[in-house]
């Protein structure tokens, strides 16, 4: 049954050439503004010239070096530096792990609680947030037009997401042309990524929402023809263009309107990397091909339409759902990620701390609960065989 849904997104989105010009205007010209950044290739790529020749003449405070799996331990430096400053905008420029960074800083700011690290979770309530702003130069997590974020607990091991919507940035500048200069590997990563955010929201079961899942289908139909073209040249703009936005629209809550989800592709990647340290999307490749052989039965139906719709496939049911599964591996390998967690060092002894983990946690996964720590025991037993 098609569910009841409430939709509301208040994200302005500036996309194409040239826009970061126009980041002046978007920004109250008496806003102190804390710009945040990762490793500095801001510096390399002229974002960071454009930025700050937008922003002539602003109260700006800076502060880098916020990681690809951005972490508490750093996200707090700049926390602090915020209170310090008495902020009241903060700009965030780079991928999306700097902006999911920027959501836990403009939340815990204006926290008046002992630990900031409850917000991810889960035991303190937002209630209040500074205003966001972004520029994203790496297109792969959608953060720029959801409420969304992921943070890392170096000392215990732990990556987490957690949301609200006075996170929600109050615009997101996307020029694909900042994305020119990325390195292969970071634009196979948010392919896979913007892949698998679709795959987790449509991967589940009929409700006949025709325009979620023709959406969502579209959307992968898309990242499949543009993949190629973006990696073997990287300064085609169109399909820079094209994939840039299917990762906004993957993830900005439209084509889970409806529909049930599923997300256990990530529970079980966070941990992967929280514990080996492995990409955010290479966790994913790892972990939803073996996801579905397993839950083939209960996901029958829409890996047959998947098989159809997606890759034009034919025969019986059986070889559909067989070939769709491999045609996810295929794609995940075209990118060069592999699909074999075992390639990354993870073995039985890492299985048994995310087992213990999630027994201890109490929770299931999945559209409909039943991904248990057993289940997900055999996901990765499969994964590393």
């Amino acid at each position: 049954m098609f569910n009841n849904f409430v939709y509301q997104n208040p994200v302005k989105i500036l996309f194409g050439k040239g826009q970061i010009a126009q980041l002046g205007k978007q920004i109250p010209a008496d806003a102190k503004i804390l710009l945040t950044y990762g490793g500095g290739s801001i510096f390399q790529n002229g974002v960071y010239e454009q930025v700050k020749k937008a922003l002539e003449g602003r109260n700006i405070v800076e502060f880098g070096g916020i990681e690809a799996n951005p972490t508490y331990e750093t996200l707090m430096q700049a926390v602090e530096l915020g209170r310090k400053e008495q902020i009241t905008f903060l700009l965030a420029v780079g991928g999306g792990s700097v902006l999911d960074g920027t959501k836990f800083i403009a939340a815990a700011i204006p926290f008046e609680g002992d630990d900031a690290w409850q917000f991810v979770t889960g035991q303190a309530k937002f209630k209040k947030a500074i205003p966001i702003g972004s520029v994203i130069t790496l297109p792969a997590t959608g953060s720029e037009m959801n409420y969304f974020a992921v943070i890392s607990k170096t000392s215990t091991h732990e990556k987490k997401g957690m949301g609200n919507p006075l996170v929600y940035p109050t615009f997101s500048i996307l020029d694909p042309e900042t994305t020119f200069s990325l390195p292969q590997r970071q634009i196979a990563n948010g392919i896979a990524d913007a892949f698998t955010h679709v795959m987790e929201q449509y991967m589940t079961y009929p409700v006949d929402a025709q325009i979620q899942d023709r959406f969502a289908e579209s959307i992968i139909q898309t990242l499949i023809e543009v993949a190629p073209k973006t990696l073997e040249n990287p300064t085609d703009y169109e399909a820079r263009a094209n994939f840039m936005w299917a990762a906004t629209v993957a993830l900005n809550g439209f084509i889970s309107l409806g529909v049930p989800q599923d997300w256990a592709t990530h529970q079980i990647g966070h941990e992967l990397t929280a514990f080996h340290g492995i990409d955010h999307a290479r966790s994913l490749a790892v972990v939803l091909p073996y996801l579905l052989k397993i839950k083939q039965d209960s996901k029958r139906e829409k890996l047959i339409q998947y098989a159809k719709r997606v890759w034009n496939l034919s025969g019986t049911d059986d070889e559909l759902v067989a070939g769709a599964i491999q045609k996810t591996e295929e794609f995940y390998e075209a990118l060069g990620l592999p699909i074999k967690a075992s390639d990354y060092g993870v073995n039985q002894e890492t299985i048994a701390k995310i087992v213990k983990r999630f027994e201890a946690r109490g929770v299931n996964f999945g559209e409909k609960a039943d991904i248990t720590p057993a289940v997900v025991a055999e996901i990765l037993e499969m994964s590393i065989a």
